[in-house]
């Protein structure tokens, strides 16, 4: 494919740059760096074991290796091509752990970015324990780990969409609510700061509300898992038990919720699978509607990372959890893996040529506060993502997009240790990531998940606060 125009070039990265995987978020990151970044194209390398995209990249002149990484080569292989003290990992893979690879290049002094706190293959479906499957028992790991090996080279967690960009957006909402209630706009400094402004603009909780209206011309085929990013990831994730940071202003605690012992203990879970497990959410262009409570890395982080106090009864915490309504057909292939009790045999990724409408509105709903509920967040088209990048659709850009932000924080700040996206500054990141989202909005709304609901049967819900989660809990 022929290669857009340039943009401007934001860093020049000495030494070898390895991108493990090259399934869809791969092929839209890889445009970005050669676009953004000054490197040495002959000391660039995709990990990728499946043969889809091998000979995408041999066209353009990309070294590969089809290999999968496991816990007895990663070191290895990886080792054949880092070189220490310089260059850059880009971990886009499924079935790697993200653990052992982040540790691993500190070890060199490789800076590192990942999406999400991936295991090792089998991981998610192996495991009998439940509460050991959760993403707050991978994040745990990881934050263990940075306070035992504090600073050192970056390395940058779970920094796609959402995780990731999500985060930047919950700063820059809570500095918009406080100008728009006249109260102090003044950007806090550290983590104590941010988490005594979200307590003094009284906010509650935060759904990462999304709505993917994507969609082509085509319908979807039975036995087929449709989505718009990747089915494995997606697959993997909804097959987790349903997470979520549990506010300080909560009075129920559900009938199947597990708290954890050890910890942050700024979340809790709940014993059944999260995509299956609806909940009552607002977007701008639906307004109301029903989300998939599937577990995220933020939900625990930002809970965590706005906490006032500490321990399982701090002085301040809010709720905080993702409120998905993925593309349509990937609505009904969940319906119908769950139907069967089986995955699917074939999976298909939307491509940006044959998605013929739609957009994906991706944001951060802040709600409890005086002006009852802020929306803000990206409002990405398919059709603007083909004018702003090639390869991806507009699920993708906003993915990708914020691998290029976290990049380029981490080269501005090499010896920042390990960093999730909440304590990064959200201001430098945006002004990377901006131009590839579309339209970022903010819109007020007087919704709450006790209207638009029906009245014809009797419901467990708490009328004295609309914003419990009792409330907000579908299913």
């Amino acid at each position: 494919m022929s290669q857009t125009p340039t943009g401007p070039i934001h860093a020049r990265i000495e030494g070898a740059v390895v991108m493990i995987g090259f399934g869809s978020i791969g092929r839209g990151t890889l445009p970005l760096l050669e676009r953004h970044f000054d490197y040495d194209r002959d000391k660039f390398l995709v990990i990728e074991p499946a043969e889809k995209g091998c000979e995408e990249l041999q066209a353009r002149g990309i070294a590969h290796r089809q290999v999968a990484l496991t816990p007895d080569n990663y070191r290895e292989v990886l080792g054949e091509v880092l070189t220490p003290g310089a260059g850059f990992c880009v971990n886009l893979s499924v079935d790697t752990s993200s653990l052992d690879l982040m540790r691993y290049c500190r070890e060199i002094g490789v800076p590192y970015i990942d999406t999400v706190v991936e295991p090792w293959a089998g991981f998610y479906f192996d495991t009998e324990d439940n509460a050991a499957r959760t993403n707050y028992a991978l994040r745990q790991a990881v934050r263990d780990e940075k306070a035992a090996n504090p600073g050192g080279t970056t390395a940058v967690s779970c920094c796609g969409a959402n995780p990731g960009m999500v985060s930047w957006f919950v700063k820059a909402a809570l500095l918009r609510l406080a100008e728009d209630v006249g109260a102090d706009t003044s950007t806090p400094t550290s983590r104590e700061g941010w988490a005594k402004l979200m307590q003094s603009l009284g906010v509650k909780g935060v759904h990462i509300a999304e709505r993917d209206t994507q969609a082509r011309a085509a319908p979807r085929p039975r036995d087929v898992f449709v989505n718009t990013w990747s089915v494995e990831g997606f697959i993997a994730e909804g097959f987790q038990p349903a997470e979520l940071g549990w506010g300080t202003h909560e009075t129920w605690f559900p009938e199947n919720g597990r708290r954890h012992g050890s910890g942050c203990q700024s979340a809790i879970w709940l014993n059944r699978p999260g995509a299956i497990t609806r909940v009552h959410t607002w977007c701008p262009t639906p307004g109301p509607q029903f989300g998939f409570l599937v577990t995220h890395n933020e939900a625990i982080s930002i809970s965590d990372y706005y906490t006032v106090g500490t321990g399982s009864w701090p002085e301040y915490r809010p709720t905080c959890h993702y409120a998905y309504h993925p593309c349509d057909d990937a609505v009904l292939s969940l319906h119908e893996m769950f139907g069967s009790g089986r995955v699917q045999d074939t999976h298909h990724i939307l491509s940006e040529d044959e998605i013929v409408t739609g957009i994906d509105e991706l944001g951060v709903l802040l709600f409890g506060h005086e002006k009852n509920a802020l929306w803000y967040g990206s409002r990405l088209s398919n059709e603007e993502t083909k004018r702003l990048a090639p390869d991806q659709n507009a699920t993708g850009l906003q993915v990708t997009s914020a691998v290029l932000a976290g990049m380029v924080w981490a080269l501005e700040n090499p010896n920042a240790g390990i960093v999730e996206t909440d304590e990064m500054d959200h201001a430098r990141c945006l002004e990377i990531q901006t131009p590839y989202l579309g339209p970022v909005e903010a819109h007020y709304t007087d919704w709450t998940p006790l209207q638009d609901r029906w009245q014809h049967f009797p419901e467990d819900i708490d009328e004295r606060d609309p914003w419990l989660f009792r409330n907000v809990l579908a299913s």
